[in-house]
């Protein structure tokens, strides 16, 4: 250390020049590298907006991040609004060796929304937030409605509110939300475990749907496993949380020839969002009604006896033929009648 910063007054000099020179390669390789650039928001950003956000963060201690922002607004401004998490200038300092280190880490301390102090606090504790950086989210870790303070990644909003103007809010931090990483040239954000879980949960989740989808065309029930797989996305678009779920299989589908908006709408009705066994079902009295994913429709038990079990006077006649801790299917002796689906009435 000595020998870098001899004399006192030489060390904001070297900062100064080392942020700089940061800027230059973090634009020079921008430019050289469209795969794995920033995108650019297409809009003038006004000179005053990036100036007045520099002179609160200069205020506040956070000057390399002041320094950044003002010569180089584009890295933090690239989606119409944006929240920025200012990191301290020593973080900032042992990045500025490593450009594409030093972008990473921008990127993980942007995200593309703005969030004053008192919309996080309305957020549910373990709640993602995306940011810059493709698939790599923080999570808010611990609130005190009562102090009015938030962690992110364990780490403390130190200086909230420290800039908001139209489309930004800027925070202070007291530390990085995340280590950096290096697999061979480039370098790993490591996000927060909680997002980790959740990306991972839903990835099992689209497994398990794709594994259901291919047993049923294994099993005979080939015509429904097409229509089920033409309008799975928009399911689980209208359904993000479907995580419990009945199907009644036909064996066979004619509607998989129907306009999507119809089929859309029959493999729905035949989709329960409650897990049911067979047992489950032969314990429930004849009338009960099943919610359907059709909100204006329900199935309905129509004999439950020794003589077998049917809905919407439709046999089971292949129960339990998949079933795991969220989902289950059983085959049916024939889809339900379209009569059973008229049109919406209110």
């Amino acid at each position: 250390m000595a020998t870098s910063c001899s004399h006192w007054w030489h060390c904001p000099f070297y900062f100064a020049m080392s942020v700089v020179l940061a800027i230059m390669a973090i634009s020079a390789s921008t430019h050289s590298t469209p795969n794995n650039s920033i995108p650019l928001n297409q809009t003038i950003i006004p000179h005053h907006l990036s100036f007045n956000a520099s002179r609160a963060l200069r205020r506040h201690g956070f000057n390399a991040i002041a320094t950044l922002l003002q010569i180089y607004p584009e890295i933090f401004l690239s989606s119409p609004q944006s929240t920025i998490f200012a990191i301290p200038d020593t973080a900032i300092s042992n990045a500025s060796a490593h450009p594409n280190m030093l972008k990473q880490l921008i990127k993980y301390h942007t995200s593309p929304s703005k969030l004053p102090i008192h919309e996080l606090l309305k957020k549910p504790q373990g709640t993602c937030l995306t940011t810059l950086v493709h698939k790599k989210n923080i999570a808010i870790t611990k609130i005190d409605p009562k102090q009015g303070s938030i962690e992110i990644n364990n780490v403390l909003i130190s200086h909230p509110d420290l800039f908001l103007e139209r489309p930004i809010s800027i925070h202070g931090v007291l530390a990085p939300f995340s280590p950096l990483l290096r697999f061979d040239r480039d370098w790993e954000i490591t996000q927060s475990p909680i997002c980790e879980s959740k990306n991972s949960s839903e990835s099992k989740n689209m497994v398990e749907w794709t594994h259901m989808v291919r047993l049923l065309s294994s099993n005979g029930f080939v015509s429904f496993a097409i229509g089920l797989h033409s309008v799975l996305d928009g399911i689980l678009q209208d359904h993000p949380v479907l995580n419990s779920v009945t199907i009644f299989a036909p064996p066979e589908f004619i509607f998989v020839a129907s306009s999507w908006s119809l089929l859309d709408r029959i493999v729905r009705f035949h989709m329960v969002p409650e897990r049911f066994t067979f047992s489950e079902l032969a314990s429930l009295p004849e009338k009960s009604s099943l919610r359907t994913l059709v909100s204006d429709r329900k199935l309905v038990i129509t004999t439950n006896s020794k003589r077998g079990l049917t809905i919407n006077g439709v046999e089971i006649a292949a129960p339990d033929i998949f079933s795991s801790e969220h989902f289950v299917i059983h085959g049916i002796s024939r889809a339900f009648s379209m009569e059973e689906l008229p049109t919406i009435s209110i």
